[in-house]
């Protein structure tokens, strides 16, 4: 058995025995932002799901209250702040939020990775969310949100579990390249089996599982959106991989999606552009550059 197999084995050891039991994406969190995507969010529901986290809470009271935003009068109340800084800069607070808390690690090598992932899952439930609108499909876009948002799910569970456990396994503590390899070979499947275990609608661990296959179901537009997604985060390297050769309307999901050029260089713009986005690529890069310090010459 060579390295990368002894990798694999005990990773799948590793992860067969979580049974889910770590913790992926706080609920609240979720709900805002699928929440915060409509077109007519529901503000009274935003205000209860803030003040249930008492972090996000004093956050967001602090930015209202900045030399930013702030006004004559002091805000004082979860209600006036959001009325202050509208939902868009909520929306990138949550999302910095997770940034700062999931998606790190004391481990310099996972925590790049984890920044880097979150940014891609992001950039990606973005512009599902935005095809979805776009085309015309049977998909609505929370659902194309959450899918995208989902996708790469069993990366994290993986990266957690490593952080863990390769303390005592030290086949666990491995080489970029390697590291790297196992997440592209085994986040699929247990991605898949986590959702199956938190008991998610069906539709996400389908996409979960089968946003790699070069067969896939053509008739299901959810998972065709969040490949179409996957791969322009790839074009403009948001995330992990890179592919910026990609010719995405020459692919067989931009027939399926009948996706037309517009559209695509919108939804490209967008993912360039957007304030959050940017902050969580910045954050990544970041951390890569104190996990890959240069040598002082």
């Amino acid at each position: 058995m060579n390295n990368q197999e002894k990798i694999h084995a005990q990773l799948k050891k590793s992860l067969d025995s979580e049974h889910g039991s770590l913790p992926i994406f706080s609920a609240v969190s979720v709900r805002l932002q699928l929440e915060l995507i409509k077109d007519e969010p529901d503000l009274r529901l935003i205000e209860k799901l803030i003040i249930e986290d008492q972090s996000l809470s004093s956050t967001i009271l602090k930015l209202a209250n900045s030399s930013l935003y702030g006004g004559i009068v002091e805000i004082t109340t979860v209600r006036t702040a959001i009325m202050r800084l509208g939902m868009a800069e909520i929306m990138h607070v949550v999302c910095v939020d997770i940034n700062n808390n999931l998606f790190s690690s004391p481990d310099p090598q996972i925590d790049e990775l984890m920044k880097r992932l979150w940014t891609h899952s992001v950039a990606c439930a973005y512009g599902a969310a935005m095809l979805a609108t776009a085309i015309e499909c049977s998909v609505v876009r929370e659902e194309a949100f959450s899918a995208g948002l989902f996708h790469d799910i069993g990366k994290l569970l993986i990266l957690k579990v490593i952080e863990q456990k390769k303390k005592f396994y030290k086949v666990l503590d491995m080489p970029q390249e390697d590291l790297l390899a196992s997440l592209d070979k085994l986040h699929a499947k247990h991605g898949s089996q986590l959702m199956e275990r938190m008991k998610l609608p069906k539709i996400y661990p389908v996409v979960a599982r089968d946003h790699h296959l070069k067969r896939f179901d053509a008739d299901n537009a959810l998972l065709i959106l969040v490949r179409v997604a996957n791969m322009i985060c790839h074009k403009l390297g948001i995330g992990i991989n890179e592919d910026p050769s990609v010719d995405i309307l020459a692919t067989e999901e931009a027939t399926c999606l009948q996706l037309t050029k517009p559209v695509l260089h919108k939804v490209e713009h967008f993912l360039r552009h957007n304030q959050t986005i940017l902050e969580l690529t910045e954050s990544s890069q970041d951390e890569s550059r104190k996990a890959s310090p240069t040598e002082e010459t």
